[in-house]
């Protein structure tokens, strides 16, 4: 099958849209074309991330099962190369997929049957905060340093004892949240706000598996949880 792109007038962001079912990715194209987003068309696992490569999109929708090789593949894949948002489409609710997909770099997900409106919604989100992401680059210190724990903002480089340690993009951007207030709890509701863009009880464990990612990556002491409220970075932590 060919892949394709369809464009609207330059200047706009582009998204990668891989899903094996050909109605389903026409009818997202078709929706996020009208919407005014430029999108690059796939439909299984090795030409996305091919298309990836090509185009260096500034989103991916990904579905989960693809044809060659997983969206779980493809997302691990694309996030060795660049950080970049993912946003999962799932016809699966079982919940270790879900935690799975979000512990290899996607960000977010929506599970099928979905309505485009939701799905729209999610994107323009995760593009607002990889802009807030790069504004507040420009308005704090480059280097944070924290024990052994240190975090350059404009490369977006996390080393832990001189040690470079990978962060997808959610992960990088919920650590920032964190080092805002040092030792300070920041609730669920700030950080999925803050990190997020919206707030949504029904979906926190979102926030978690993100929260057992990074402490996996940067040390588990370095996040210290406060049963029913939320997550504070350490600063004791050597």
């Amino acid at each position: 099958m060919n892949q394709g792109s369809a464009t609207p007038p330059p200047g706009q962001a582009t998204l990668l849209v891989v899903e094996d079912d050909v109605t389903i990715n026409q009818a997202l194209t078709d929706r996020l074309v009208a919407e005014g987003f430029r999108v690059i068309q796939s439909y299984d696992g090795p030409s996305a991330v091919a298309q990836h490569d090509e185009h260096r999109p500034d989103l991916v929708l990904l579905d989960l099962m693809l044809p060659g090789f997983d969206g779980l593949e493809v997302c691990r894949r694309i996030q060795a190369e660049r950080p970049v948002p993912v946003l999962m489409l799932t016809a699966r609710a079982d919940e270790t997929d879900l935690l799975v997909g979000l512990g290899v770099g996607a960000d977010d997900y929506v599970t099928k049957p979905f309505r485009m409106r939701e799905v729209v919604a999610r994107i323009r989100t995760l593009l607002r905060r990889v802009e807030r992401a790069r504004e507040l680059a420009t308005t704090q210190p480059e280097l944070l340093v924290l024990g052994a724990l240190a975090v350059d903002r404009g490369s977006r480089r996390v080393t832990v004892d001189g040690v470079d340690v990978h962060l997808t993009p959610l992960e990088f951007d919920l650590l920032l949240a964190l080092w805002a207030e040092p030792g300070v709890v920041r609730t669920r509701d700030e950080l999925m706000r803050e990190v997020w863009g919206w707030a949504d009880a029904g979906r926190t464990r979102t926030l978690d598996s993100h929260v057992k990612a990074l402490r996996a990556k940067i040390g588990g002491d370095r996040v210290r949880t406060v049963h029913g409220v939320g997550y504070a970075l350490g600063t004791d932590a050597s």
